[in-house]
């Protein structure tokens, strides 16, 4: 199996869903082809989240939002953030929601709490992609553990 395609979903795919593939790039670079969009992107990855991870040495300052479209059609697994809209349908293997507060207009302490939270799941999914061996094992075999 070649790596998992995996897609981070948000409204305005300027803050959450743009530290998740920051974070996915980083930890999951032999495993995963990471693409983050939202349904109504911003103009800019926002600054607060910029910094919250140089802070911890990831550099997201290149990554921009994205519109769904420009993402591939059917990812093997999507994430959605919990923007507290419904999120469209998008075909894949596998989808799972983390539910994070939007930390855009909270303090920096809130934009670490929320970057903190998502290196542990992120963290977390890598390690049970870790013994899965193709994209149709991975409703079963993430859903198990």
């Amino acid at each position: 199996m070649g790596r998992f395609i995996i897609s981070f979903i948000c409204t305005g795919n300027s803050c959450r869903s743009q530290m998740a593939e920051g974070f996915a790039r980083f930890y999951g670079r032999s495993l995963l082809e990471v693409y983050s969009a939202g349904t109504h992107p911003a103009e800019r990855v926002n600054p607060g989240a910029i910094a919250a991870m140089k802070e911890i040495g990831i550099d997201i300052s290149r990554q921009h939002p994205k519109l769904l479209e420009e993402i591939p059609a059917k990812p093997d697994i999507v994430v959605t953030m919990g923007c507290g809209v419904a999120c469209p349908y998008i075909p894949s293997f596998y989808r799972e929601d983390w539910s994070l507060e939007d930390p855009v207009g909270g303090s920096t302490e809130k934009f670490r709490e929320v970057r903190d939270l998502i290196e542990q799941e992120i963290i977390e999914l890598i390690s049970k992609l870790k013994n899965v061996k193709n994209a149709n094992e991975l409703n079963d075999t993430l859903k198990k553990i």
